[in-house]
């Protein structure tokens, strides 16, 4: 399971709103795709998808605000898929 975390934004911004999911619990996401889209008071940016596999949890919803660190979601790994269907 791979957690996907909000990194250090810079600027001295702590936190962060999230904007817009590009994918559901359940969805396939491809490592580099864009996951969530994130606002901070200055500027906007994706975070990418850091491996292929399930989006399985997603831990914010659209307009919640966000620490740095926070972790946004948990993505079931492609390989550990693979080893459940063996």
């Amino acid at each position: 399971m791979a957690k996907v975390i909000l990194s250090e934004l810079g600027e001295g911004a702590r936190e962060a709103t999230i904007s817009y999911w590009h994918f559901e619990e359940g969805d396939k996401v491809e490592e580099g795709e864009d996951l969530v889209e994130i606002a901070t008071d200055k500027s906007t940016f994706n975070v990418p998808v850091p491996c292929s596999g399930i989006l399985t949890e997603v831990y914010y919803e659209e307009g919640d605000i966000v620490e740095a660190g926070g972790v946004l979601a948990n993505i079931e790994e492609e390989e550990a898929l693979f080893e459940e269907e063996e």
